[in-house]
């Protein structure tokens, strides 16, 4: 670390920047040592070891509906259904190797989230961990968290950037009714994205394991699917997967986060910075396992590492901590947090075309 040594900071000098809480931050401190006392940054690979089995038998349940009743339509929806869950499911079991949070050793981590990342789904694994990476730093920052880089090419996000825009008479897109194309839009856009930079990202950076666990992925589902379907109904049935896949992400991401606080980074506690970007939704059996346990989004993104099992341990004490220090904990119903979703875009339109029609 010398070579980043800048200087000492002078005696006379606060040790604490001004518009971070030091309490808060003394506090969440305490917590994250509590919790290391309680044993919750521990894994219990057996619940890990079922996951995976899962999403294996969703894979081949998929292959197996065809095989067994035929390719007519209603075989054909229900199998893209199987696989579109195997996917789904698949995406959160590397949500969880990328965050360290499955293995003791960071190692293995890193080695079977290329597997499930690359051979499950056929997406890169060091790509994700770059991009998810700055997400979480920075979580609903302008300029620092890719995950709002629509903002203003194709959504005009958050109340403070949607009137900046306006103002300066920008209008790349018709942002008043960004609440109704993002139905299309934003599924398209992230299907072909996640899929099309994740192969540039692999060749461009020579990533060659990679690129073997990611052709490994397409031959076999090549030589699983094409005897079945011949190729025409092999590729319908893959952008059909994928597509609903990625329409299934984009409302489980987006329920956590797009309603929520975007700006600028302020430079705020890491305490303060997680809880004003992300909300929860409310806690069932369904819907944790819809989500992959991303409905706790605010103890994820505060304990990063956290194995999802134990997330429902530490929400007390995370709720308890919010309410010493005045800081609202958000937890919606999953309906009504995709509805803010559209509300949240609505409202940033508007608040955009008022700018830009009278600024």
């Amino acid at each position: 670390m010398s070579s980043l040594l800048i200087g000492e900071l002078a005696p006379d000098q606060p040790s604490f920047e001004p518009k971070k809480n030091k309490l808060l931050v003394k506090d969440f401190h305490e917590l994250r040592a509590t919790i290391e006392r309680m044993g919750l940054l521990k894994t219990n690979h057996l619940f890990f070891f079922l996951l995976f089995l899962h999403i294996l038998l969703l894979d081949v349940a998929s292959w197996f509906v065809l095989w067994y009743f035929g390719t007519s339509l209603v075989p054909f929806l229900i199998s893209a259904l199987l696989m579109t869950i195997a996917q789904s499911q698949a995406g959160f079991l590397q949500h969880d190797l990328g965050h360290l949070s499955v293995f003791s050793n960071t190692k293995w981590n890193h080695l079977v989230h290329e597997f499930v990342m690359c051979h499950l789904k056929g997406l890169s694994a060091s790509w994700w961990t770059l991009h998810h990476s700055q997400h979480h730093a920075k979580p609903n920052c302008f300029n620092k968290d890719p995950d709002i880089s629509m903002h203003p090419l194709v959504f005009a996000l958050g109340k403070k950037l949607s009137v900046e825009l306006g103002m300066q008479k920008k209008k790349y897109m018709p942002y008043n009714h960004q609440h109704k194309y993002f139905f299309i839009i934003f599924p398209v856009l992230v299907a072909i994205l996640f899929q099309g930079y994740s192969l540039y990202f692999i060749v461009q950076r020579k990533i060659w394991r990679e690129l073997a666990w990611t052709l490994a992925y397409y031959i076999r589902l090549f030589f699983a699917f094409e005897p079945l379907l011949g190729i025409k109904g092999l590729l319908g049935f893959f952008l059909l997967f994928k597509l609903l896949e990625s329409t299934l992400f984009t409302w489980i991401s987006q329920s956590n986060h797009i309603a929520m606080h975007i700006d600028y980074d302020n430079n705020m506690d890491w305490f303060s910075t997680q809880l004003q970007a992300t909300c929860n939704v409310d806690q069932s059996l369904f819907n944790d396992w819809l989500t992959g346990h991303l409905n706790f989004q605010i103890e994820h993104h505060l304990f990063p590492t956290m194995p999802r099992h134990n997330y429902w341990k530490v929400a007390p004490l995370v709720k308890s901590l919010c309410a010493k220090h005045g800081i609202e904990y958000k937890s919606k119903p999953l309906l009504s947090s995709f509805a803010d979703i559209l509300h949240s875009l609505k409202d940033s339109g508007e608040l955009w075309l008022n700018a830009y029609s009278h600024g």
